[in-house]
């Protein structure tokens, strides 16, 4: 059992140690941790379940969401929120089981529907360290010039699509 100054001295070494901690910046409390110095950045390593693909810097939005996008597990987009709040989209995370990276440190995408997604990321995909890759993000088309022909084809199609679809309902009936 402890003494009463011994517990006394116990509290004050508590409080020092707060006080200090406290007073740390995030990067100088992780160099404090034991494991501090040895710690890799995240996706640095390649030992992850996923390859990220970075389309917009970090340093562009204050807080982050994650979003599974088809299948659990697939694909997940990272969006970001502006100072401003709006939201953009940051980086893609694509499973290591529907994409591969070659020996020339190209990524490729063999999962169907991570490929539809991600036609709108503009080539290349260019690798950075580990399983992290850049790529630049679709065009942005001003609202003066939209919609675009490409626009106007789905739209034509989608209609179509819907008449052949209500004609097939109507004969049924």
């Amino acid at each position: 059992m402890a003494s009463k100054k011994q517990t006394v001295t116990a509290k004050g070494n508590i409080k020092k140690a707060q006080a200090a901690w406290k007073a740390m910046t995030p990067r100088q409390r992780t160099l404090a941790q034991p494991e501090g110095r040895k710690r890799k950045k995240l996706g640095s390593t390649g030992k992850g379940n996923y390859f990220r693909i970075e389309v917009r810097p970090k340093s562009q939005f204050v807080s982050f969401k994650t979003h599974d996008v088809g299948d659990p597990g697939g694909l997940q987009r990272i969006t970001g929120r502006r100072s401003s709040g709006s939201w953009a989209t940051a980086a893609w995370l694509i499973s290591k089981e529907g994409a591969h990276v070659t020996k020339s440190n190209k990524l490729v995408i063999t999962d169907t529907d991570a490929k539809t997604v991600l036609k709108s990321i503009r080539e290349p995909i260019e690798h950075i360290q580990g399983d992290i890759f850049k790529a630049k993000p679709r065009k942005n088309v001003a609202e003066k010039d939209k919609p675009t022909p490409a626009q106007k084809a789905a739209y034509a199609k989608n209609i179509k699509k819907a008449q052949e679809a209500r004609k097939k309902k109507h004969i049924k009936n």
